[in-house]
């Protein structure tokens, strides 16, 4: 099999399985922090002989200070991600939630201009008001307010304030170039259990079977088994397949979603997620961005 072939079938297997996640937390019946707690646990043993297998991990030792306190700081920002969208599931639903946070990319470009001065071409506000149009089609709240809740706008502003933070862990991940993505991914889990101890998640004494089951899944599966599908795979692609391939998680939660709890979504909210991906297309693949003609 072709290296290509492998990395597709790896990005669309780990984004498919990814999809599957919303369930598994909901169904566990645990709150977000012991979630994000276990799933740091479980997901860093896998990881950690992932890193063994791949005689990487005792080479953590020997990177740079700099690096190892940007790694700490990314886990710290990743459980807060990880726990306020968990929290914005719960409160709203996995496909709201799903579709809202795919706002993310367009944090960064924000966060780009903002904290590194990049310049921001004319169509990239084209595609960055786009998104936000979409975001406000997509929330379900556009045309009518009756019936939503107070809890569920407190579930979209969780879900926003998860990407907004993603944004950050996105452009510290950009900048760490001597670390591997597996060693990044053990450190930021190892790191967010610690920190999640002392906050006081549910104890395993308080844990059912039943949610045990569930909270293994989170983190063997969800966390172990896909990032690593996913380094194996990211490296034998190119920037656009992998753009296009990352929409299949959130088309899987979304089918996923309709399945189990059979959640519908409005022509408007489906209008607002077609812009959304359009959108993140956009900026990602430089879509109107008139590129220099280089003369051979």
């Amino acid at each position: 099999m072709k290296p290509r072939t492998q990395g597709i079938i790896g990005i669309t297997s780990a984004q498919a399985i990814l999809g599957t996640l919303g369930v598994c937390v909901i169904e566990s019946g645990v709150d977000s922090i012991s979630v994000v707690f276990y799933r740091c646990a479980i997901g860093a043993i896998l990881l950690a002989l992932y890193c063994y297998w791949r005689e990487d991990l005792w080479n953590i030792r020997k990177l740079p200070t700099k690096t190892i306190a940007l790694a700490l700081l990314s886990g710290a920002l990743v459980i807060t991600n990880w726990t306020l969208f968990f929290e914005g599931i719960q409160r709203t639903s996995i496909t709201t939630a799903t579709i809202v946070f795919l706002v993310q990319p367009f944090f960064v470009v924000i966060l780009g201009a903002v904290i590194f001065r990049e310049r921001l071409r004319a169509m990239t506000f084209v595609w960055v008001t786009a998104a936000f149009v979409g975001l406000t089609l997509a929330t379900g709240i556009s045309f009518s307010g009756g019936d939503i809740t107070s809890s569920f706008m407190i579930g979209l502003g969780f879900t926003l304030g998860a990407a907004f933070v993603y944004a950050f862990v996105t452009i510290i991940v950009k900048s760490l170039i001597e670390i591997k993505s597996h060693q990044l991914t053990l450190i930021q889990c190892v790191f967010g259990g610690m920190l999640l101890f002392f906050i006081l998640p549910m104890g395993p004494g308080e844990i059912s079977n039943s949610q045990w089951g569930w909270l293994f899944v989170i983190g063997a599966v969800h966390t172990g088994g896909v990032y690593i599908l996913l380094y194996g795979a990211l490296p034998k692609l190119s920037t656009p397949i992998i753009a296009v391939l990352l929409f299949v998680y959130p088309t899987s939660a979304i089918l996923v979603d309709a399945l189990v709890y059979q959640t519908t979504i409005s022509m408007a909210q489906t209008l607002g997620l077609a812009l959304i991906f359009i959108s993140s297309l956009g900026v990602t693949l430089g879509w109107g961005v008139k590129r220099p003609i280089v003369v051979t």
